[in-house]
């Protein structure tokens, strides 16, 4: 798992690194494409720049999913494969009246009080 780990952090870091590269390559791109759709005024030039800072919007959202990514697989990573889940219960459904539900809850507390009274009986012998 240790290993699996260390795969995961490399890949993160590299594409990290590449997608901070891009950002930055971007950046410069776009600067020389706002100098030349100014000198031209051509409607086509600046359209190629939005076009341009879109697509670096893109890539640091990107960077975004990758950090999700990387968390999600860390995660499932990190669960016991063969621990099934105790205690956890979804989508529960009663069917019956209040009246019954409410007898059901008196007799739950009652089966604890009755409980705690037979510990307490043992404690004392």
């Amino acid at each position: 798992m240790i290993d699996n780990k260390e795969q995961v952090d490399d890949d993160f870091d590299f594409s990290r690194d590449q997608y901070y590269k891009l950002v930055e390559k971007g950046e410069e791109a776009i600067e020389l494409m706002l100098e030349l759709a100014r000198e031209s005024e051509h409607p086509r030039a600046f359209e190629v720049l939005s076009n341009m800072i879109k697509a670096n919007a893109e890539i640091a959202d990107r960077l975004m999913d990758l950090q999700r990514k990387r968390k999600d697989v860390l995660r499932v990573d990190n669960k016991p494969d063969s621990t099934p889940q105790l205690g956890v219960t979804n989508h529960n459904l009663f069917v019956g009246s209040t009246k019954d539900l409410a007898k059901m809850i008196e007799d739950r507390q009652e089966h604890n009080t009755r409980v705690i009274k037979d510990i307490n009986d043992a404690d004392e012998e």
